[in-house]
């Protein structure tokens, strides 16, 4: 027998999870029920935002279908403020969150109830402010410049304001994409300052109704999820004894997040299910007044939209061939890597009107911006592509156009669609 080491076998590197939510006819994707070219030339440009109203109706039914029926679920529109998505989603789900005043107007244009319209964000203007106490809306309360702020808002309007505290927690949200909550944030207040808080609204006379906690984002592992929102209810219980009112509104946050990266696996909802159902059996007894809430954005949208942009050049260089396309990080932020990641990865990507093709090659997709960072796919495996093909990047749904530098280097700003 020979002493000559075996050499392991190479591992294989990892795949991105597959991306069947878009049919595949004559070669192209289907999105909302149209064939790629076709939609490219009803859209009347590229690059553009497609996003598929079925699928957006689909999720928000999935989930309901497997959590309590006593839970509600709000849209968290900074994912994709689109006016028709907003609209759409104002109809599907029990209310929206906003992060601005200008997202405050969208969701009061679609036709969302300001009753179930919340405020957050760290920095809001007191002009912001007097829009929330005018519209009705409840404001996630993040310091006490705001609760200060809000009383004479209130005093001045003749309206009390409507008001949850944001709180800090004292735990992260663990393998969460970022971490929005635990140690020094610029987020919400941090738990040892409720009490100076509650004194404040009560001596403002607002409207207290309840708590946001929002641990984290982006998160694939529903062990986590789980855990942060035991914490989380844990919390609010133990603020709700030194509370002047019932807690009528708990925020739980979200957290849900969907595959981008090789080696990710879709979010397993049924452990969520099951901690939610648990929890909600609880609240009954515990805060009979309370509605629990979970907000989710990227978890409605992200799946539901795709980012098309057209080859203009194909080129090769010592070896390696570049796709350069009419759009990239300009339109794109968060494909590009440059929306959060510290290690850049390729999000899924195809060329949509080749999806099916069999013959394939390694090709870098680069956009049409004077900077290296402009990269959309680095050196993957692609159906072979020219000139007048489409680029697709999958899961784009949320955190894309209104998340990226349109006005940068001066090239025209992209189309969204709903379709």
């Amino acid at each position: 027998m020979s002493d000559t080491p075996v050499a392991a076998a190479p591992r294989a590197a990892p795949q991105h999870a597959p991306m069947p939510q878009f049919a595949v006819s004559d070669g192209q994707l289907v999105i909302g029920g149209e064939r790629l070219a076709l939609l490219a030339e009803r859209v009347g440009q590229t690059p553009f935002y497609a996003y598929d109203r079925s699928l957006l109706r689909q999720r928000v039914a999935g989930l309901r279908a497997v959590l309590p029926a006593s839970i509600k679920l709000h849209y968290a529109m900074k994912a994709n403020p689109m006016p028709a998505v907003v609209g759409l989603m104002a109809g599907l789900v029990d209310g929206i969150d906003v992060a601005s005043a200008g997202e405050l107007k969208v969701a009061l244009d679609a036709g969302a109830d300001p009753a179930e319209i919340s405020f957050a964000g760290p920095g809001k203007r007191e002009i912001e402010l007097r829009q929330a106490v005018a519209s009705r809306v409840l404001v996630n309360v993040e310091s006490l410049r705001e609760a200060t702020l809000l009383a004479g808002i209130s005093q001045q309007l003749g309206l009390p304001a409507r008001v949850a505290v944001r709180v800090n927690p004292d735990f992260e949200l663990k393998g969460s994409g970022m971490k929005m909550g635990g140690g020094p944030k610029q987020f919400g207040i941090d738990v040892e300052l409720v009490p100076e808080m509650m004194a404040r609204i009560q001596s403002g006379g607002l409207a207290f109704e309840g708590f946001h906690l929002f641990a984290g984002s982006q998160n694939l592992k529903a062990e986590s999820i789980c855990e942060a929102q035991q914490k989380s209810y844990a919390l609010a219980l133990r603020l709700a004894e030194a509370c002047p009112q019932p807690v009528r509104f708990l925020n739980l946050g979200g957290g849900f997040g969907i595959p981008y990266f090789p080696g990710e696996q879709r979010l397993d909802l049924a452990p969520i299910a099951d901690n939610l159902a648990g929890l909600a059996e609880r609240a009954r007894a515990e805060l009979p007044e309370a509605s629990l809430v979970i907000e989710l954005g990227r978890y409605f949208v992200g799946e539901a939209g795709v980012y098309v942009t057209r080859i203009v050049d194909r080129k090769r260089s010592r070896g390696q061939v570049y796709l350069v396309t009419d759009g990239g990080l300009n339109h794109h932020l968060s494909a590009s890597g440059n929306f959060g990641q510290v290690v850049r990865k390729n999000y899924p990507v195809t060329i949509g009107n080749k999806a099916d093709a069999s013959e394939r090659e390694v090709v870098s997709v680069v956009g049409p911006l004077c900077t290296p960072l402009d990269l959309l796919a680095d050196r993957m495996s692609l159906p072979v592509a020219d000139v007048g093909d489409l680029v697709v990047v999958y899961q784009s749904g949320a955190y894309g156009a209104s998340a990226s530098p349109q006005a940068f280097l001066g090239h025209p700003p992209c189309v969204e669609v709903l379709v």
